[in-house]
């Protein structure tokens, strides 16, 4: 298969709908929380929406990857966008019916109820992104994965810097009422398009009653890591890796709306989400290289580097671009880890590792943003404005603003940390041993030698793992292209 074709017409489909998807329930969101802090002036209401969100996020995801393994995929997506579907039309009917006057008051059910209904409909949206990760191992071939992930991380990009603009703009120039109607609209429209696509490369699941299959069992997914040498030490690493992170969510709008109006930095944001875009671009044209875990260890330390780098002077073309190329990497380490965990791991246990891979990393970085901002907010900041302060950070972070001042240390401090870890890991016996594992559950026609206990693969590029106990699956599928079809 030629490279310029390492996809057919059902992933594109699908990769487009989820993305769109994504878009509106992210869109919804974000316009929710912009409009809740309008109406009402309470930190504590929009806090308490973010800090659910985020919770939901990762304690839904192991059950929701187990939705994904029990049954085919397309007929997962549906689902999800069927349920999207009835709770936004019951947050529309209920802001319809409800006086503004009852629905901003904390004090009355109907706020909460309204933020309950929108919150349920975009967490059951993030069984879709579990579902599309299943997806490329079933419809792209093993070698080209990584740049069928590069260009999931675009559509993501794409999503995210239009998020950007267009919440803001809906609350402002349209209203909550119709935010909601259009959103409603747009997930009937997915619906619609899922409903047409069809799926056949995708064989029957097996039955539910097969060493757990379709059941959360956290305990054989958990094996099923473990078995794959170094696996768990990459998720590991992962959710480490945004435990540091938290600490530019907790920080980096305060930084932006001390150095811009809040206006352009909210054009600031959009324009700089280009770098996703251009990062899953790059993928997607030359995949991650023969050794993917260490395109994103090296990816990390780089990462590490800009994240101590551009606030070392409040200067807005440093923070700005630093911002576009860490974004700009962020779709090299997502991609990567997807594509080593779509090869080691047999595709009927890929639903419950994703969704574990989810729940771990994305309950690490909010824990860190409640850590951080009051440490910052309490002792690291009001050490920044002290004359002895500014007299220890001048020579090295230059002079600005206490506030962002004091953020630049947690800045610097938390990219050094990043860059020793990516460091050490790339030195450690568990990337050497992952690095090993994954070459050796590679395809026939990716490896030069072969050996005992190595599993040839079908023809869709299915991988599965080399070291599990027992052949998940036996003979070639057909071909993607003779079978690849809509409608």
């Amino acid at each position: 298969m030629g490279r310029t074709t390492f996809v057919g017409r059902t992933f594109l489909h699908l990769l487009v709908n989820t993305a769109v998807a994504g878009l509106t329930t992210s869109f919804l969101w974000f316009a929710l929380t912009f409009w809740a802090y309008l109406e009402t002036r309470s930190v504590l209401a929009t806090g308490i929406i973010g800090g659910t969100y985020m919770l939901f996020v990762s304690v839904s995801s192991i059950l929701l990857g187990a939705v994904v393994d029990r049954f085919r995929k397309i007929t997962v997506m549906r689902l999800s966008t069927i349920v999207t579907l009835v709770f936004f039309t019951g947050a529309a009917l209920l802001y319809r019916v409800v006086p503004d006057e009852a629905m901003t008051d904390l004090g009355q059910p109907w706020f909460w109820l309204l933020v309950v209904l929108v919150l349920l409909g975009a967490i059951v949206e993030h069984m879709r992104n579990i579902a599309l990760s299943t997806c490329v191992t079933i419809l792209v071939p093993d070698g080209q994965r990584d740049r069928a992930n590069g260009l999931v991380g675009t559509a993501q990009g794409i999503s995210f810097m239009a998020t950007s603009f267009l919440s803001g703009l809906s609350v402002g120039l349209l209203g909550m009422g119709w935010t909601l109607a259009l959103a409603t609209v747009v997930v009937g429209i997915g619906l619609g398009h899922l409903l047409i696509v069809r799926m056949p490369q995708e064989r029957e699941p097996a039955s539910t009653g097969a060493e757990g299959h379709g059941q959360v069992d956290l305990a054989g997914s958990l094996r099923v890591i473990l078995a794959q040498a170094g696996l768990m030490s990459l998720i590991l690493f992962s959710t480490f890796n945004n435990f540091i992170g938290g600490v530019y969510i907790a920080l980096m709008d305060p930084y932006g709306l001390e150095m811009f109006p809040v206006e352009v930095w909210g054009a600031v944001l959009g324009v700089t989400s280009l770098g996703f875009i251009l990062g899953g671009a790059v993928i997607a044209k030359v995949g991650l290289g023969r050794n993917p875990v260490r395109t994103l260890l090296v990816s990390v330390v780089a990462m590490g580097v800009l994240g101590s780098a551009f606030t070392l002077r409040e200067w807005w073309w440093l923070y700005a671009g630093g911002i576009l190329l860490y974004m700009a990497l962020i779709p090299a380490v997502e991609a990567a880890e997807q594509t080593v965990l779509q090869r080691v791991v047999p595709l009927e246990r890929q639903g419950r590792v994703f969704g574990f891979a989810m729940a771990a990393e994305t309950a690490a970085a909010p824990v860190t943003a409640f850590l951080v901002a009051p440490l910052a907010d309490r002792w690291i900041i009001p050490y920044a404005a002290s004359a002895r302060g500014r007299e220890m950070l001048e020579p090295l972070l230059g002079v600005g603003t206490p506030v962002s001042r004091g953020i630049a240390v947690v800045f610097l401090a938390a990219g050094l940390v990043m860059v020793a870890t990516a460091l050490l890991a790339l030195r450690s016996p568990a990337y050497r041993v992952l690095s090993r594992t994954y070459a050796g559950t590679a395809p026939t026609d990716l490896r030069t030698l072969t050996g005992p206990g190595e599993i040839v693969t079908s023809a869709s590029g299915a991988a599965l793992a080399a070291r599990t106990d027992r052949v998940t699956r036996a003979g070639p599928e057909p071909p993607e292209e003779a079978t690849d079809e809509v409608g």
